[in-house]
């Protein structure tokens, strides 16, 4: 049973990594993540069981609770005894929604096991296929939880053998995912079993049971069916009677005791994938052994910055200890600082402790300002950072944003500061052609709560509708000759050309596999694994979104010297390309050769930057240069009476059936579509299906707009922009000899 226990006895468990548990609750939007949570919490004493179901304690955001949708990872840890023995589990509740999915992917590298909470009547869908591909790339073990049950009882009336047939479904289709993104080490080991690893029940009638716990406590499914049969009162009452003799708690929180690794047992088989350091080292081995002695190591997943304790950064201590007053070192900014404070969250609460041992989730202040993913280690100590994070989307919707009133202005900046600080996934700009401030984020919604954020710190502020933020490449390798650029004083010259970058090459960089902050050798070598010749790896010298800047110059004076400029120039270049002014998407600038003038004063970076990216411009626009879209993939289960309205939807909006799977009377229609016809398709499909309609949707790729509708979008995209309707031609660019 779980009890609560007040915060130094928490503290005392914490020393055993043994009896520990890190897990989070991971699902689809509104298959009932923190509904689940309250129960689990009032086991735990920590709310009461009363308001469980309906207090959402972990959504404590004024607008979760205003909008029932989780938009913050939110952290909780409680005590389970299990076989006379105390265990600690630490719990993360996370966002289901597509649009806050940066902070699944974030608070995923925290934990070592997963609850996947499944619908029983919407059955797996597209946001729960994500979540999970996030965990088991994070070598996170799932466990299955079938919810709503209650649904299948009273809006589908199946029967028992019904009941389990669609059980069956779901945990096939949840294997099936399985299969498919587990690491190949654990793809049968890490497979749902009926008998262990799955529980069912409902969440908001606060029952719970598994196979097992049906056999002890003497429950048939023709028993649940008979507890929802009757008048309401009398239905009411055996419901609360069924809780009574199986607690939804019970079975789920057992689960997590004996079937999750603790931090000893995962810590070994997760180190070689979030860490590339070398685990013969003193860090090394005290990360496989969780050894609180050993150096410190510690990710970081979440940043909250507080205007009374600074920058509060989250995350998992994965070797050593934090303690106040303790010296470390921010591995990726390579800054050095103090731990201020120690804390442990609850919640919305901190609770300040003394320190925080290996295996567990901790909070420290009075470090530097740091961004989600940062490495913190011990200091004066020789320590390698963890892998980046890998978001499932790319923020792909902007609005231009404005403070209402110009006094406001040193208030704006300290409030962007504070928002893209905390979520890495809101990208704030501004554009130097118009003078706007532009705001990118994963959604509307995403967009939509940035913007009350803004309001709720105090800021009015004034917002654009909806943009779409492009991207541009070229159709064909550059073949023509050596591109020459010149500087300003004609006494410098550059010679550039310009190829497309391969797939995996691309998705090296985006899974920053490859990153610009490595060394050149590290950088290099994975160059090498992925097919580059030895030379072209070396040269690799700067990377920008998904652009590579590669020196092939030979035999050349002063380079060393204006390589910073000429990195300055290719980054000018790549971020506002020359067709649109959009982001460039997987190219490969290559420096052919160079002529530089023996006195520095005449190769400055007035000189440099202006040579590289002209010449850039040029080659980009000599390559036939297109204009790519970010699509998304859309899933909508529909009854048939309605599918035909679901499918005049996407067709109008430039969609593409990709499949239309049935089962009984539920139609699923899968489809991909450009997120720029995607605003207002809510409103839409719920007045067009009745409401019946449960749909979601993920970023998917970026792909080429259709040539009939580039040269229009060009225009409009410039014309927003206050450019020329017209792009450049390459002449404009080109340097004669």
């Amino acid at each position: 049973m779980a009890r609560f226990r007040q915060n130094e006895e928490i503290v005392k468990l914490m020393e055993n990594p043994k009896i520990i548990r890190n897990t989070s609750i991971i699902a689809h939007v509104d298959h009932g993540k923190t509904t689940l949570s309250d129960s689990l919490l009032a086991h735990a004493g920590i709310i009461s069981a009363d308001v469980a179901g309906q207090k959402r304690f972990l959504d404590s955001y004024i607008l979760e609770k205003q909008r029932g949708v989780t938009i913050f990872a939110s952290n909780v840890s409680l005590v389970h005894t299990y076989e006379n023995t105390e265990h600690l589990i630490n719990l993360i509740d996370t966002p289901g929604h597509i649009d806050f999915s940066s902070a699944v992917t974030r608070s995923l590298r925290a934990v070592d096991g997963a609850l996947v909470v499944v619908d029983a009547v919407e059955g797996p869908m597209t946001q729960t296929e994500t979540v999970l591909m996030q965990a088991l790339k994070e070598r996170v073990k799932p466990l299955l939880f079938i919810n709503k049950v209650d649904r299948l009882i009273k809006e589908i009336k199946l029967s028992p053998q019904e009941i389990q047939k669609r059980f069956a479904k779901v945990l096939t289709k949840i294997n099936n995912l399985i299969e498919k993104h587990a690491p190949p080490e654990y793809k049968e080991t890490w497979k749902i079993k009926i008998e262990d690893t799955v529980a069912f029940g409902s969440a908001l009638h606060k029952w719970g049971l598994s196979l097992d716990y049906m056999k002890q406590k003497q429950i048939s499914f023709q028993d649940i069916i008979n507890a929802y049969t009757g008048d309401p009162e009398e239905v009411n009452a055996k419901v609360i009677a069924l809780s009574k003799k199986a607690p939804l708690p019970e079975p789920i929180l057992n689960m997590f005791c004996k079937h999750l690794p603790s931090p000893l047992v995962a810590q070994p088989y997760r180190q070689t994938k979030i860490w590339a350091g070398d685990v013969t080292s003193p860090v090394g081995v005290g990360m496989a052994k969780v050894d609180p002695k050993a150096p410190l190591l510690m990710c970081i997943s979440t940043i909250d910055v507080d205007p009374h304790s600074g920058t509060v950064a989250i995350g998992r201590i994965f070797s050593g200890t934090i303690t106040k007053g303790k010296e470390v070192q921010l591995v990726g900014s390579q800054r050095k600082g103090t731990i201020q404070q120690v804390f442990m969250s609850m919640a919305a609460d901190r609770v300040i402790v003394d320190r925080v041992p290996a295996g567990n989730i901790g909070a420290v202040s009075g470090l530097p300002v740091m961004r989600v993913g940062e490495t913190i280690g011990e200091a004066n100590c020789e320590i390698h950072s963890f892998e980046g994070l890998t978001y499932v989307s790319d923020p792909v919707v902007t609005v231009a944003v404005e403070p209402e009133d110009v006094k406001d202005l040193p208030l704006f900046d300290k409030v962007m500061h504070k928002l893209t600080t905390e979520d890495p996934c809101i990208r704030f700009v501004m554009n130097k052609e118009s003078g706007e401030f532009l705001l990118s984020g994963m959604g509307e919604l995403h967009l939509e709560i940035t913007a009350y954020r803004m309001q709720e710190a105090g800021l009015k502020v004034k917002l654009s509708k909806p943009i779409v933020i492009y991207r541009e490449t070229i159709n064909h390798n550059y073949t023509g000759p050596a591109v020459m650029g010149k500087s300003p004083n004609k006494h410098n010259k550059l010679w550039i050309t310009i190829e497309k970058l391969p797939e995996e090459i691309v998705e090296a960089i985006k899974s920053e596999k490859i990153t610009d902050l490595q060394n050149k050798d590290e950088r290099a070598k994975i160059l090498k694994e992925l097919g580059w010749a030895p030379d072209e790896a070396k040269g690799a010298v700067a990377i920008e979104e998904s652009n590579i800047l590669v020196n092939r110059i030979r035999g050349r004076q002063y380079v060393d010297e204006i390589i910073d400029h000429i990195k300055t120039g290719f980054r000018e270049a790549v971020h506002t390309s020359p067709l649109a002014k959009e982001p460039a998407h997987g190219l490969k600038i290559n420096l052919e050769d160079i002529t530089l003038h023996e006195d520095p004063v005449h190769r400055g970076p007035a000189q440099a930057i202006p040579m590289t990216w002209r010449p850039i411009y040029c080659v980009i626009l000599l390559s036939k240069p297109k204009l790519l879209e970010p699509l998304i993939n859309f899933e909508c289960n529909v009854p048939s009476d309605f599918v035909s309205s679901v499918l005049a939807t996407v067709n109008k909006r430039r969609g593409k059936i990709l499949d239309m799977p049935s089962e009984e009377d539920m139609i699923t229609v899968k489809a991909e579509m450009p997120v720029s016809e995607s605003f207002g398709i809510a409103d839409e499909l719920r007045s067009s299906t009745e409401g019946r309609a449960f749909w979601a949707t993920q970023f998917s790729r970026w792909a080429p707009v259709p040539e009939q509708l580039q040269e229009e979008l060009v225009k409009e995209i410039r014309e927003r922009k206050g450019l020329p309707p017209i792009p450049p031609k390459p002449e404009e660019y080109f340097e004669r000899e």
